[in-house]
């Protein structure tokens, strides 16, 4: 299967039809592909919060309709980035849309962990709350955007139904690419599966974005990397390589959800005063670290190896 990642470098002062058409005609020269992945809000701009209610649309709308032309043209499946979606009571969303060769609209994802911290988006946006895996031409995949790889648990949810190839659009800062790089494989990784995050390339208002697409394997590596401008990135990928990971390794099998209760606050012992704090004992057999002695407590050591 070949993968190709448009990091786009999209000029904003351009007209908003002008910028769709470019892309879509990037998206119709992918002929040969099997998925193509933009970035997240590559149209509006994710930083442009005054453009979201602007340019919003519903599903139907002509920017997603030159996106299916482009999908039938390059006859691909196209991870479509994402468009400020509006919904029908008006609420503003975050959606990724996925396209199959045929210009169907396979399966759309409203992001759920939407940024604040030197950002509008959760102000100006609506969270979404359903996450799905969904059997394709090109395998069972996941969608999930940009901020969501700081919370691992939306990913596992999506490899719990079953996902095997996880499509990410990105619109990353550079301050924090490493962070990018590092999320990114660690979701390939814990949830052996295939990572495809395509991130945004450029300026816009005041942000660098960092580029650094990726593509990673069920083992965590990095089979292709972007730089920092304006790319497109390919890859061949064997599906296949999920179900070898994770028979090779199976780790889901030992996996156990504890459940998460108050640590034990024991009495004080005899002759503490009063107005001493107790002892707390985290777990059975754990050192108690007593903040009234002299005498620090013996470390425990295990070793181990995987």
């Amino acid at each position: 299967m070949r993968a190709v990642l448009i990091q786009a470098d999209v000029d904003h002062s351009q007209p908003f039809e002008q910028r769709v058409g470019a892309l879509c005609a990037a998206v119709a020269a992918q002929r040969g592909a099997d998925v193509v992945i933009l970035p997240e809000l590559w149209a509006t701009g994710y930083f442009a919060f005054d453009d979201y209610d602007r340019t919003a649309e519903p599903l139907d709308g002509p920017t997603v309709r030159a996106l299916r032309d482009a999908a039938i043209d390059a006859d691909v499946h196209l991870h479509a980035g994402s468009i400020v979606e509006r919904g029908p009571g008006d609420e503003l969303f975050n959606t990724s849309l996925l396209l199959g060769p045929d210009g169907a609209l396979l399966h759309s994802y409203r992001k759920v962990h939407l940024f604040g911290h030197q950002s509008k988006e959760s102000a100006f946006l609506k969270p979404g709350e359903i996450v799905q895996a969904l059997d394709t031409g090109i395998g069972r995949v996941g969608l999930a955007a940009c901020y969501d790889l700081r919370f691992p648990e939306l990913f596992r949810v999506l490899a719990d139904d079953g996902a095997e190839m996880l499509l990410v659009a990105a619109a990353w800062p550079a301050e924090r690419i490493a962070h990018w790089r590092l999320l990114v494989q660690a979701r390939a990784l814990e949830n052996q599966a295939w990572v495809l995050a395509c991130n945004a390339a450029g300026r816009q208002a005041d942000v660098t974005l960092g580029g650094t697409s990726l593509i990673v394997d069920p083992w965590g590596r990095i089979v292709a990397e972007a730089d920092t401008s304006d790319a497109v990135l390919s890859a061949v990928l064997d599906p296949a390589d999920v179900a070898r990971a994770r028979a090779g390794f199976p780790a889901f099998s030992d996996r156990r959800i504890p459940t998460a209760r108050p640590a034990v606050r024991l009495p004080a012992p005899p002759g503490r005063p009063s107005h001493a704090p107790s002892a707390i004992q985290t777990a059975p057999g754990a050192a108690v670290y007593d903040p009234a002695s002299t005498t620090r407590p013996a470390a425990h050591t295990t070793s181990c190896s995987r």
